[in-house]
């Protein structure tokens, strides 16, 4: 629509007639966000005319009318309209519709133009005409309509349920606009009470009141025991984040806000809120529990009554005195000192919020925990309240707490493909309560199962830090909470321990990344070397073999068939001499039961004439050719009988040694065992060939992996199986993570610590002792 023709437009928006406003207005929506438009549509008081049309029509002509004043207010213009006389009159006409009409499209409306009057900074706009009156925009607009319709912040939240997205969206954007301002201006004052609000302090994500006039906690608290929390944790895992991402990642954004608020906030004696937060959590723990009747070490000993009948008397001034000068008053309840507030100076107000929520929900069982840590060593028992506030800011880091907002914002626009939502929108934030109370619960898990001391409560501590990393840090979106709780205290301490192991390992990668990559050098060097001196000890050792009887399919073979299964020897017995210079070898017609010496093993190979060595170990399914038909049936054979009685070889193993020589005599073992026919290569100028000399058939793929790695060593050439890389790199590794527990956090950050490195002496022990991998 062209600005010549806004003077028509603005007399049909004040005709009598229903249908010519509706048509006008419905136009005027389209047009209005140009701001050379609107300009001129308020200087020819347009802003008079639309008023009045919010405050008297229904319908879609009240639909149409405030989806023009948004639009208008979304270019930062038309703010006269709030201003002046009848301007608390507009507000609550707004609150009334989002209140009493049902129609989607005028909630729509209605509660995008209250997002805009309470995110309105008077003053900061370029279109702005004036300064404003304080208090016409902001949380402060809404207080007098709020005390007409107290239900508004109900039915606020109830739209976040709704099916319209953009519905649901301004329902969550009008209240991130009231807890914004809310939060950094203070002014909710007075609006919880309007709303028939009430406090409750010292609950964690419950608003527990700060003290000393932060009264927004009061409305967070107000919000959340609508549902507000609930609801918003259900957009987060459901399917809709397209239509709502920003109001749910400025909710996520505002979260955060809150934390660090809280934490900010000083515990300070002074405020009574705080006292009586204390005091209720040593009233919680059941004091007289433990001095009724007198106590030692946390075990009740009964005070006979005396024959005057002091006694009873005498216990009950004890008891009161006690009650009353107890000197592990906090201690107890697992503070360092007996003064509580210094402790409190990390996780500030938010630490005690958390602490207070937990021994609310679980009194009972706080009670039992202390008492169970009472019949332990004071070195022994665990520091409850530290235990908290270490969760608290293990979780608070978790979370990223003290990055910004924004931050998750510019994340989402540059991340916008739908493939990293779990990254950005984190749903179990909202959930902080739950998660601190499971944390804690695992915290006395590890604490129990590591057998903790109070000098390793530090180390306690990052366990659980890594759990949560592990288990909270890789929850997907959709994961339910009560999963969570329930794998934070099933997860396996000793999977912790593998994990804390490479986590510091990566962590030396980031540190000392050259550092780490020669010792693992040097150290899969040390490896290699006492693997090597491992499997040619195995070959000074001496094994059995196999021996399957040769393939030969020739008339005159056959006809001597009875004399060579006379002949044949179905096993062989070979072993490295002390020397390590020749490879001692036998053929027996029956296993021994002992392994026969040297001088028994009437053959030998010089290892120098030995040119290779080669197997089929590293590829233990390929499948051996079917054997002859006249060989014997053995345990060297690892045949089977077919159908035509043929002997068919199973898939086997076999290590060939190969050496130049001019000629084998046909008499020789290779030779009755038919394996001198195939010559591996032959130079080019008549030189000697290389030919097998002798063949080996493992009874299984370890003895294979010994002997082919342990001959290929003697050669100095490298091992070729995975059994023994797998040894290797296990020997290394272990020797890696043997010289990262020498390393101490303090000699990273701090320099050497006196004393390190220290042997401790072995005075009273003895050799009674062994390791356990």
């Amino acid at each position: 629509m062209d600005q010549a023709d806004i003077p028509a437009l603005l007399s049909r928006l004040a005709s009598d007639e229903d249908a010519a406003r509706k048509m006008a207005v419905f136009k005027l929506q389209s047009s209005i966000n140009d701001p050379a438009f609107a300009d001129v549509f308020i200087s020819s008081g347009g802003l008079v005319i639309l008023r009045r049309l919010i405050m008297t029509t229904g319908g879609n002509t009240l639909a149409y009318s405030l989806q023009s004043l948004s639009r208008l207010l979304e270019v930062d213009m038309g703010w006269d309209i709030f201003e002046g006389v009848g301007a608390g009159e507009l507000v609550e006409r707004v609150v009334e519709l989002v209140v009493t009409n049902p129609l989607v499209n005028i909630l729509r409306g209605a509660m995008s133009i209250l997002v805009g009057v309470v995110g309105h900074q008077p003053g900061q706009g370029n279109k702005e005409r004036g300064a404003g009156v304080p208090g016409t925009f902001g949380f402060r607009a809404l207080k007098p309509a709020v005390a007409v319709y107290p239900q508004f912040f109900e039915l606020v939240i109830q739209q976040l349920q709704s099916a319209d997205h953009a519905l649901c969206a301004n329902a969550l954007g009008l209240i991130n606009a009231l807890v914004r301002d809310a939060v950094v201006n203070d002014v909710a004052s007075g609006t919880v009470a309007a709303a028939g609000g009430t406090t409750k302090g010292g609950a964690a994500g419950s608003g527990g009141g700060g003290g000393g006039g932060e009264d927004w906690s009061k409305f967070i608290k107000r919000l959340q025991d609508l549902g507000l929390i609930k609801a918003v944790y259900n957009l987060l895992q459901s399917s809709s984040l397209q239509d709502l991402a920003h109001p749910l990642l400025e909710f996520q954004g505002l979260t955060k806000v809150l934390l660090r608020k809280w934490r900010e906030v000083r515990v300070d004696l002074e405020r009574p809120e705080h006292r009586r937060a204390l005091k209720g959590l040593h009233l919680a723990s059941a004091p007289d529990r433990r001095h009724v009747n007198g106590v030692a070490g946390g075990v009740v000993v009964p005070i006979p009554p005396q024959e005057d009948g002091s006694g009873a008397g005498q216990s009950a001034a004890t008891r009161k005195t006690s009650r009353k000068h107890n000197p592990e008053k906090w201690r107890r309840l697992g503070f360092e000192t007996e003064s509580p507030a210094a402790e409190f100076e990390t996780a500030g107000f938010l630490g005690m919020m958390d602490l207070t929520d937990y021994v609310r929900k679980n009194e009972d069982g706080f009670q039992k925990l202390l008492l169970e840590q009472s019949t332990h060593p004071l070195n022994e028992r665990c520091p409850v309240a530290r235990a908290s506030l270490a969760v608290t800011m293990i979780l608070y880091d978790h979370f990223e707490v003290d990055k910004s907002d924004l931050e998750d914002i510019r994340g989402y626009l540059a991340l916008n493909d739908g493939k990293n939502n779990d990254r950005l929108f984190k749903p179990l934030l909202l959930q902080w309560s739950r998660l601190h109370t499971a944390g804690l619960h695992a915290f006395f898990r590890m604490w129990k199962a590591t057998g903790a001391q109070r000098e390793d409560f530090d180390k306690v501590a990052e366990l659980v830090r890594i759990l949560i990393e592990q288990v909270v840090g890789q929850a997907s979106r959709t994961k339910d909470v009560l999963e969570v709780e329930d794998d934070l205290q099933e997860y396996d301490a000793g999977r912790l321990r593998e994990l804390q192991m490479e986590l510091l390992e990566l962590s030396f990668e980031d540190q000392w990344g050259t550092h780490l990559f020669q010792v693992r050098e040097e150290l899969k060097h040390e490896a290699l070397s006492f693997v090597k001196e491992q499997r040619i000890r195995c070959l000074l050792q001496g094994s059995w073999f196999t021996k399957p009887m040769s393939r030969n399919n020739n008339a005159h073979s056959r006809e001597n068939s009875y004399q060579k299964r006379r002949l044949y020897q179905p096993w062989r017995y070979a072993k490295l001499s002390h020397n390590r210079r020749y490879l001692h070898y036998a053929d027996f017609p029956e296993r021994l039961s002992y392994d026969p010496g040297l001088e028994a093993l009437t053959e030998k190979i010089d290892l120098s004439t030995i040119s290779s060595v080669v197997s089929n170990v590293s590829a233990p399914n390929e499948t051996e050719p079917v054997a002859d038909p006249d060989a014997v049936d053995s345990p060297a054979t690892n045949s089977t009988t077919s159908r035509h009685g043929a002997q068919v070889h199973k898939p086997t193993t076999k290590i060939t040694i190969y050496s130049f020589v001019e000629d084998i005599p046909n008499n020789s073992p290779e030779s009755v065992a038919g394996n001198s026919t195939s010559a591996v290569a032959a130079t080019s100028n008549g030189e000697p060939k290389e030919q097998p000399i002798l063949t080996l058939f493992p009874l299984n793929h370890s003895l294979a992996s010994e002997w082919l790695d342990g001959l290929l060593m003697l050669l100095n050439q490298t091992p070729i199986t995975a059994e023994t890389n797998k040894l290797v790199t296990l020997v290394s590794e272990y020797g890696l993570k043997i010289r990262l527990l020498n390393v101490r956090l303090e000699q990273m950050y701090a320099g050497p610590v006196p004393g390190a490195g220290v042997v401790p002496s072995r005075e009273g022990l003895d050799e009674d002792y062994y390791y356990e991998i």
